[in-house]
């Protein structure tokens, strides 16, 4: 388990603990069951979410690393796609580029524009491959624990739907709060690495 998962979870347990210990010193039974059923489906929700969206792009990359690297960054490729203001052509590269580019030659890279993106407009097989990362069985579980919750909750008559809602959103707001902390610790490290080298 990574560093920003062990925190995450004992971050959400330690939540947790202080919400039983408010709902047993309220009295209300029925704000402890409402609150630990959303909570724990909540939570559920977004581990299944997160190791989803993880295998999706574990599988990803283990596509593209097969595709041999380009040395241009993807923001070059979009802004210049046929390389012609490539910065390690000779001086002058430019201008003799643009010299070579005639009219028949910018209406065949024109073309051939229009056939790229003809071609890579997505099919109903592309997307559905993309969206098997949303129907995995541990998110349509995690999905069905929470519905199965809220009607056994309302059936037994201890559904109280403000303690649901914040016991729902909780650990939502929590991961996301987590994430973006460590997120902006990792950006600071590395900046001052790179001030020190």
């Amino acid at each position: 388990m990574s560093k920003v998962n062990q925190k995450i979870l004992n971050t959400l347990l330690a939540i947790d603990i202080g919400i039983i210990i408010f709902c047993m010193l309220s009295g209300h039974r029925s704000w402890l069951y409402t609150t630990q059923v959303g909570f724990f489906t909540s939570a559920l929700v977004i581990a299944a979410s997160m190791v989803s969206y993880r295998r999706m792009i574990e599988k990803r990359l283990e596509q593209h690393s097969a595709i041999p690297e380009d040395d241009r960054d993807e923001l070059d490729k979009i802004d210049d796609p046929h390389d012609l203001y490539s910065k390690d052509q000779e001086s002058g590269g430019r201008e003799n580029k643009e010299k070579e580019l005639s009219r028949d030659t910018f209406v065949k890279v024109v073309k051939e524009e229009k056939a790229n993106q003809k071609a890579s407009k997505r099919t109903v097989s592309q997307v559905m491959k993309d969206a098997r990362g949303s129907f995995t069985l541990y998110r349509i579980g995690a999905y069905l624990l929470l519905v199965l919750g809220f009607f056994y909750l309302n059936r037994h008559h201890y559904l109280h739907i403000p303690s649901y809602l914040f016991s729902l959103s909780v650990p939502p707001i929590i991961v996301v709060i987590i994430l973006v902390m460590e997120s902006r610790a990792g950006k600071t490290e590395e900046g001052s690495s790179n001030e020190e080298g």
